[in-house]
């Protein structure tokens, strides 16, 4: 198995796959050709793919690219960020068979790139243009992070639909995360109040953390359930609102995605 530890092989990885999946099914040449063959690196695909996507009259994809383009140069970390995703998906997800289809065709994965460049832009002082990619985001894949939130490597973002991750929260490397997820307030509180989530956290389906609360490394959080209070490291909780339950058998559940309740 590979590991986050070998990312600059991906981009190799994907280009070969692409080729062979070309000659199965010529259809998709045009497809595959635009989106991967001609680009010489996975930088460059990656800012072609998502200026397709998030097309919109009001952010052309010819300028959405050009911007995309300036953030990786500027911040070429992003790419190797974008690397540890695509492994963690390849290696997370069981429907995921390829490297390259993260790339092509999975909205979670789009989704954390887009935030990335969102984010960039933020940091750099052009909130408006963050927040316009932010909309964009929720709009064409249906995940809401405020671009100021901070988001650490080797995430996956199962599924995705209705994932919301807000302005102050913090989610670690190695975490992952299913559709219907809230990592949210609980009012109008000002400040420092969403979550912050530990290393190789697993969260479940439908899960509300709410608050300014911590969730431990290695825990997991069951779907469905409603997160008031902080989470100790290596513990499961459940419920509404959620309790310990027991502890995942696992060291980081995110890697194992074992939704089972122990």
């Amino acid at each position: 198995m590979l590991t986050a530890t070998l990312p600059a092989l991906t981009w190799e990885l994907i280009r070969s796959e692409v080729a062979k999946n070309l000659n199965k099914e010529p259809r998709l040449h045009a497809f595959l050709t635009s989106t991967i063959l001609q680009h010489e690196t996975l930088g460059a695909a990656l800012s072609h793919h998502l200026a397709t996507l998030l097309d919109s009259p009001l952010l052309p994809a010819a300028q959405l690219r050009e911007i995309i383009q300036q953030v990786l140069q500027q911040q070429p970390q992003l790419v190797e960020i974008c690397e540890k995703d695509i492994i963690a998906v390849r290696e997370r997800d069981p429907v995921c068979c390829c490297y390259s289809t993260p790339l092509l065709y999975f909205k979670g994965f789009h989704a954390l790139q887009s935030y990335r460049i969102a984010h960039a832009l933020w940091q750099d002082q052009q909130p408006q243009l963050a927040l316009l990619f932010q909309s964009r985001i929720s709009t064409v894949f249906s995940v809401d992070i405020h671009p100021a939130a901070r988001l650490g490597s080797g995430i996956m973002l199962d599924h995705a639909t209705g994932i919301v991750i807000g302005e102050t929260a913090v989610v670690e490397d190695d975490v992952s995360m299913l559709h219907s997820v809230t990592l949210g307030g609980t009012g109008n509180v000002i400040g420092d109040r969403h979550p912050k989530i530990g290393r190789g956290v697993l969260i479940g389906a439908g899960a509300k953390i709410l608050g300014n609360v911590r969730v431990g490394e290695g825990a997991k959080i069951a779907s469905g359930s409603v997160v008031l209070h902080e989470v100790a490291p290596h513990t499961t909780v459940a419920g509404v609102p959620a309790k310990p339950i027991g502890q995942p058998k696992e060291a980081l559940p995110s890697r194992a995605m074992n939704h089972c309740l122990e």
